[in-house]
């Protein structure tokens, strides 16, 4: 049988799967944050490694490191696919570099307006999404930088971003202070300054996200040949994250103090070690290279639809699961706490509820492809 081919133009749904899973997992870490007197997260910040009640506690904040390197490495790959396509239909570049930064600054406005409310936090903090908008605001000017040294330069800045010292930026004033949480140093320290997306590494990841978007442009290759290169990369990025965890030096901001499964597998997430994000961008070459699969096949069923279909519509998805599992007002306590089932439960229901909404906002977007939905 004459195997299928994969062509890089066009939407890519296997890139859609991947993203849709991971924010279904991440889902469940914002509603437990919400409803869980046990939750917690903080990994890294300043150095610290908060520690957690039992393995279980953990595990169920662990599974979620996949989505902000899946979420912020595809952001990048997107981007360079819409950017390429963009320029076959004759936009010219002065207009591409406008709408990219058109885009990042409306990211920093949801960031500001709909999403740091929804964590109680003020309208300064500068988180994932804010993180992207000013990633793409700097990638308007450098995406025409070779594709060469910009890969090299994005795997430079992902490597070795533990060695940045940022002791020339002046603490004294909150200015200063802003500035390295947004460079390098996310705390909570200079409230109402606060972030835990640094712009470094995380530009370097959607750099990487970035190259792999023009790799895949012009490939025209068996599918089965893409999927094993994007699974073997996967697997091999997490086995180097438990090489760099047992050498326990470089690589890991928050070092390994034990031998026990929690000892193993806490990293560094603000900001991200490399071997947080080995681990997470490995899961998400998995999740690609499943996705790859699904593809390929032509796989329907109502699960990989509802997969596929929220990683259509990521930041509609991300906005609406905040407020839809906050259910109350910004800045308010939650009256009352969910045991973990009762939490799963209101997860499974509300992303069979979010997934309904993505689908009509899909449909709403696509109707009226000029309008300001395009932004979201």
């Amino acid at each position: 049988m004459e195997e299928k081919i994969f062509n890089g133009n066009g939407r890519q749904s296997f890139i859609d799967f991947a993203r849709g899973f991971v924010m279904i997992v991440m889902a469940w870490d914002h509603v437990s944050s919400f409803w869980n007197q046990l939750h917690h997260g903080g990994e890294g910040v300043l150095g610290q490694a908060p520690p957690f009640t039992s393995l279980v506690w953990f595990l169920e904040r662990f599974v979620s490191h996949w989505s902000a390197p899946t979420f912020i490495f595809l952001a990048g790959t997107v981007l360079a696919l819409s950017t390429a396509r963009r320029l076959e239909k004759g936009v010219s570049q002065k207009d591409i570099t406008v709408h990219i930064i058109v885009r990042g600054l409306a990211l920093l406005l949801i960031e500001a307006v709909l999403i740091s409310p929804a964590f109680d936090l003020p309208v300064y903090y500068f988180g994932v999404i804010a993180c992207i908008g000013v990633c793409f605001i700097i990638f308007s000017v450098i995406r025409q930088t070779p594709s060469k040294i910009l890969l090299f330069v994005s795997l430079f800045i992902v490597v070795n971003h533990g060695f940045l010292n940022l002791d020339w930026i002046p603490t004294a004033t909150i200015a200063g202070r802003y500035l390295r949480v947004i460079l390098h140093e996310p705390n909570f320290n200079s409230w109402p300054f606060v972030g835990l997306y640094p712009i470094i590494p995380w530009i370097g990841v959607m750099g990487l996200g970035w190259s792999f978007g023009e790799a895949i442009r012009t490939l025209n290759v068996p599918f089965s040949k893409i999927r094993k290169t994007i699974l073997l990369t996967g697997v091999s990025s997490i086995a180097l994250f438990f090489v760099v965890r047992s050498l326990n030096s470089f690589g890991n901001l928050l070092t390994r103090r034990g031998n026990t499964v929690i000892d193993w597998l806490y990293v560094s997430k603000y900001p991200p070690s490399v071997a947080f994000l080995l681990w997470g961008l490995g899961g998400m070459c998995v999740f690609m290279a499943i996705g790859l699969w699904i593809q390929e096949k032509g796989v329907r069923n109502p699960l990989s639809d509802a997969i596929t279909d929220i990683g259509k519509t990521p930041l509609f998805f991300y906005i609406a699961h905040l407020w839809l599992f906050r259910l109350r007002l910004p800045y308010t306590d939650a009256p009352f706490y969910l045991e973990m089932w009762q939490t799963f439960i209101f997860w499974v229901v509300g992303n069979i509820v979010l997934w309904q909404l993505c689908k009509q906002y899909l449909s709403l977007k696509q109707a009226h492809p000029d309008s300001l939905l395009r932004y979201i």
